[in-house]
């Protein structure tokens, strides 16, 4: 890194109002012809989740009467754009590089062009990233590293999530659901964050990038989360009879399982302690821990791990109870708030990591108050 990298600005969009835990049937439905031992372990498990989960309220981009959508991934990303553009001062020419990351595509042109033509920048680098929980991060990483080698001068990173058009009941093959398949409704919905990036020291809204890390530890770990499409094209109607469209995450007893672990603890705090030694990370500091999990279970005994390396659970930083839990930007989603509704002292610590499931993706940032 040759030059010190700023936050200038931070956005983020939630569409519709405030979905209660009870009320995401109602908004998602119920897939027509949903077999009846389905059925009675949804409603079973609704209950369960309800208990197990952090989250009150989920925002979807589905209007609940007409069932038609109110947003994409495109029109989501472009109104948190637009507030961190706001934030930080800054108009479609000052930005020069667009990072977008997403869980998956198959859009084209990519989402990135898109959210560039809908912002009316005429020319400018952009890269699209997929790759599930780590996309945003992964996006901050690219930004991060373009900006500091003087490659570019302002970044647009953003990062947007439509679960909601893979978990919605016309989406699904009533016929080839299983609980696999349905386990998703009750943790995932629709949002977008931005960040924007900057060398322009001026510019900044308080926060230096102190460190980017991602890594992938999945070579001979299987997959938790998945769909069954194959690496090509298929004709839509037999991947729809075949139920391959699905989003799906294998669940039970996943968590007990040797998959989570390495030799001293989880994976989890294996790979936070390998991002924070990289970094020099100075643990004491860290004012702010934002994790992206939403069950309660699991948050719980990642704070009680992370505690051994210094971080104490005060600085335990969540909103999803409140917001939802939309996956990928909800990295930037909370970043926001902090940013807005927080104080923070000179070299204070903003830091986040994530370890996602469908291939043990790992990623996360450190950010200093200066």
């Amino acid at each position: 890194m040759t030059r010190p990298v700023y936050v200038a600005g931070s956005g983020a969009y939630l569409p519709g109002d405030p979905v209660p835990f009870d009320e995401i049937d109602r908004v998602l439905g119920i897939p027509d012809g949903t077999p009846e031992r389905i059925r009675g372990w949804m409603a079973q498990t609704h209950g369960i989740m309800k208990e197990l989960l952090a989250v009150r309220f989920f925002h979807y981009a589905i209007d609940p009467e007409t069932r038609r959508f109110t947003d994409d991934n495109v029109t989501m990303s472009v109104k948190a754009a637009r507030r961190a553009m706001e934030m930080a001062g800054l108009g479609p020419s000052d930005i020069d590089l667009i990072c977008y990351g997403s869980a998956h595509q198959d859009q084209m042109p990519t989402a990135s062009v898109r959210i560039q033509e809908a912002l009316g920048i005429e020319t400018c680098r952009e890269l699209s990233i997929h790759a599930n929980c780590t996309s945003a991060y992964k996006a901050l990483y690219l930004a991060h590293e373009l900006v500091g080698s003087g490659r570019s001068r302002c970044a647009l990173v953003v990062s947007s999530s439509m679960a909601s058009s893979e978990l919605r009941a016309e989406y699904y093959n009533a016929e080839r659901l299983d609980k696999e398949s349905l386990f998703l409704r009750w943790f995932l919905c629709d949002g977008a964050g931005a960040v924007l990036l900057t060398a322009d020291a001026e510019r900044s809204a308080g926060l230096e990038v102190e460190t980017t890390a991602i890594e992938s530890i999945g070579g001979k770990r299987p997959s938790l989360m998945f769909n069954l499409r194959p690496a090509y094209w298929m004709n839509p109607r037999e991947e729809f009879e075949g139920g391959l469209h699905h989003l799906r995450q294998r669940f039970r007893n996943a968590l007990s399982t040797d998959v989570f672990r390495e030799k001293e603890g989880s994976i989890f705090l294996a790979g936070l302690r390998r991002m924070l030694e990289g970094g020099a990370v100075p643990v004491g500091k860290i004012r702010f821990f934002q994790v992206n999990l939403p069950a309660r279970h699991i948050v719980e005994s990642v704070l009680e791990e992370c505690e051994g390396l210094g971080i104490p659970r005060s600085a335990f930083y969540t909103k999803l109870d409140e917001l939802g839990y939309c996956g990928p930007p909800m990295v930037f989603i909370c970043l926001d708030r902090i940013l807005r509704e927080e104080t923070l002292r000179t070299d204070d610590r903003v830091v986040s990591f994530v370890t996602e499931v469908s291939k043990f993706m790992q990623a996360g940032y450190s950010l200093r108050h200066v």
